[in-house]
């Protein structure tokens, strides 16, 4: 895996998020209730942080987590909630390790379905549904991993052209474009809500 991605708008953490399976999962994992850009640029942050070139899932795992968290925590914080975050990517590693024997991209490597890959992705700590289904899009549009039904088993996020997830972010104009669909998704659903209530 060694692409070029603009997940995060930094040319150093793309730049990881392009080459590390693992740090494209954390990155996944870290994307919620913070602005995109700030949850892919975790990855590289926490490297830094552990004084190393990229991530390891034994080394987080085996992590004492009042120590991993704090290293979270440290100004600028990785997330908003950096404390519960480290946990998580504790948890995501100590799986990957116990059953991918900490080769994050042995998850979708060799994997020949669509829907296969989306059960693995779906079995990972802190990857819902909906998780799982970007990352898959991800995987299929950015990272040239297709298996068969990929795109059936990533839903809407697997379609071409569209601009609803990170899966589609390639640069600053289509960061825009997934940003104003995520402001019209929540509209809507906020209005679906006031009409529910009346």
């Amino acid at each position: 895996m060694d692409v070029t991605l603009r997940l995060a708008q930094d040319p150093p953490a793309d730049e990881l998020l392009g080459r590390s399976p693992l740090a494209a999962l954390v990155g996944m994992l870290l994307d919620q209730q913070v602005p995109m850009e700030w949850a892919f640029k975790g990855p590289r942050t926490i490297a830094d942080r552990m004084g190393a070139q990229d991530l390891d899932a034994h080394e987080i795992a085996a992590q004492d987590p009042d120590a991993f968290a704090a290293l979270l925590s440290e100004k600028p914080a990785v997330h908003r909630y950096p404390g519960s975050m480290a946990g998580r990517i504790q948890q995501l590693c100590q799986y990957l390790v116990e059953h991918y024997d900490g080769d994050a991209e042995a998850v979708w490597r060799g994997v020949t379905d669509g829907k296969e890959l989306l059960k693995r992705l779906k079995e990972l700590p802190g990857f819902g549904a909906q998780k799982a289904q970007i990352f898959l899009a991800l995987l299929g549009k950015q990272l040239e991993v297709r298996p068969q039904g990929w795109r059936e088993a990533a839903g809407s996020y697997g379609e071409e052209g569209s601009f609803r997830s990170v899966a589609d972010i390639t640069g600053p104009d289509s960061l825009v474009k997934v940003r104003a669909h995520k402001q019209e998704m929540k509209a809507a659903a906020k209005a679906a809500k006031a009409a529910k209530a009346k």
